[in-house]
């Protein structure tokens, strides 16, 4: 079935009164059979009866009397409306692709944004042939030497790429940030944003996950990138020495203090302080670093004078700040002045997607570390131990998965590790099951299941050599066709 679909124009009107043929009759009658006409209306009705059969006449004198003419009233908002014309146009050129093999696409009739519209729309329909009429009442098929599908697939893929190579314009510190996984782009974008501030910054996140990298990436990113980066582990500062070793001393504040002594908020002034576990504080000192941020001033130990610092303050920590402060353990006034810019690292068992490039990535950095070792052969992974790794909740997160492979690596016999190798070089905390209530697991439990489903069957298929009558035997399958159709559930392929 072949189908016309137009526009319906003033000329085509005007030229019927005349009992002259423009531009669709001039289509309907010359050299194109054609099984329906659908013509577009919006204005002109009272002549559209008139037209219909002034059109069927014509065509049964041309022994084509089985050609339907249809007028189709549509509602545009006005003849020069793109949205409306295109939501019309879509919506016939839907209808005339169902019911039609070909599609012929009149280009003449109607208003300018009626034709560009045709254009955009009928060049995406591989059975649409466009067709425009000349003043003497020639028949032209419109051939336009551009592929649009292909040209706008062509600026996706450079805007794509564009955004992939900088992520939005990340700045090239957050490349050393591994974000595959929807849930870390989204991260390092609200990290970015908030680099760009100088707002105070609070990172949170389990022990090992990477919060101090997110740190530094925020400072490499900020006007401050040139300044110092002073980093300090709080939980690791002898209690009676905090206050020196943040705000500084001077000479004869206590017994050792033997010279002037310039705090970390001194170093790093214009630039910017980390304080990673900043819940380790102690209230006292908690304070003197509220009034830091607030005043933009600090005092050393055993002055009677401030000083002036400008410096960007980013803490991090693994603790419940909240329950903290309901515990009195963290100043309230403190949090929500370190809270202004909020960022959350996922756990690593919550961003497996992750795992391949980070593991590619930290067993470089091994292999470069050990190459001098005279016994040392440089070690590869292989897809089953990534399969484990995916599979296995980190408790430690990023830091547990380097000293693991470093122990894999340095263990392992074989020039690849295997699944084996890196199960054996996790430490297992010999926690007692049942004394705990904590139950996590990375994903939902049939993502769970599957990652369990594709090792094993992996592993059964090497150890059977890829027969997979003696792996379905191994796995305690019934037959071969269970496992075959495991591994289409899988997408592992045959």
């Amino acid at each position: 079935m072949a189908t016309l679909l137009s526009w319906l124009g003033k000329t085509d009107l005007d030229q019927m009164k005349l009992d002259k043929c423009a531009s669709i009759a001039t289509i309907a009658l010359k050299g194109i059979t054609l099984d329906s006409i659908v013509i577009l209306a919006s204005t002109w009705e009272d002549e559209w009866d008139d037209y219909k059969v002034w059109l069927e006449k014509k065509l049964s004198f041309e022994g084509r009397a089985k050609t339907s003419v249809i007028i189709q009233r549509v509602k545009l908002a006005s003849p020069i409306d793109y949205l409306s014309i295109t939501q019309v146009m879509q919506q016939q050129l839907n209808k005339a692709s169902s019911n039609s093999e070909q599609i012929y696409l009149n280009l003449t009739s109607g208003t300018p944004a009626m034709t560009v519209v045709s254009v955009l729309l009928g060049k995406s329909i591989a059975k649409c042939q466009l067709l425009q009429t000349s003043p003497t009442g020639d028949l032209i098929k419109v051939e336009i030497p551009i592929d649009f599908a292909t040209e706008y697939t062509k600026s996706s893929n450079v805007a794509i790429q564009s955004l992939a190579s900088d992520n939005s314009n990340l700045n090239p510190a957050f490349e050393t940030i591994t974000a595959k996984s929807n849930i870390m782009q989204t991260v390092v974008k609200k990290a970015h944003r908030l680099a760009l501030s100088d707002l105070p910054a609070l990172i949170l996140g389990e022990s090992g996950s990477g919060k101090e990298l997110m740190a530094t990436a925020i400072h490499k990113t900020s006007n401050r990138s040139e300044k110092p980066f002073v980093a300090v582990n709080c939980g690791a500062l002898p209690e009676s020495l905090v206050d020196s070793i943040l705000f500084g001393h001077v000479k004869g504040a206590f017994t050792g203090a033997d010279n002037n002594h310039a705090g970390l908020f001194e170093q790093a002034n214009h630039g910017t302080l980390f304080l990673d576990e900043v819940g380790e504080l102690p209230l006292n000192v908690q304070v003197k670093l509220l009034r830091a941020l607030q005043q933009n001033e600090i005092t050393r130990v055993g002055d009677t004078k401030s000083k002036e610092v400008n410096v960007r303050v980013v803490a991090a920590t693994h603790q419940n700040l909240f329950k903290m402060i309901s515990e009195g353990a963290f100043r309230e006034d403190l949090f929500y002045r370190l809270a202004v810019g909020v960022i959350e690292i996922p756990a690593l068992r919550d961003r497996t997607e992750d795992i391949p490039i980070l593991i590619e990535t930290l067993i470089a950095n091994i292999n470069k570390q050990a190459e001098k070792h005279p016994l040392f052969n440089s070690k590869k992974i292989s897809h089953d131990a990534i399969k484990f790794a995916q599979f296995y909740p980190w408790p430690g997160n990023i830091r547990e998965l380097w000293n693991t492979l470093n122990r894999a690596v340095l263990w392992s016999e074989s020039n690849t590790i295997s699944a084996q190798d890196l199960q054996s070089s996790v430490l297992s905390t010999n926690e007692n099951p049942s004394s705990t209530n904590t139950f996590s697991i990375p994903g939902d439990i049939q993502q769970h299941i599957d990652k369990i489903k594709e090792i094993a069957i992996n592993s059964a298929l090497e150890y059977s050599g890829k027969n997979k009558s003696k792996a379905a035997e191994a796995l305690g399958l019934k037959s071969h066709q269970t496992l075959s159709s495991w591994m289409k559930k899988l997408g592992i392929e045959e």
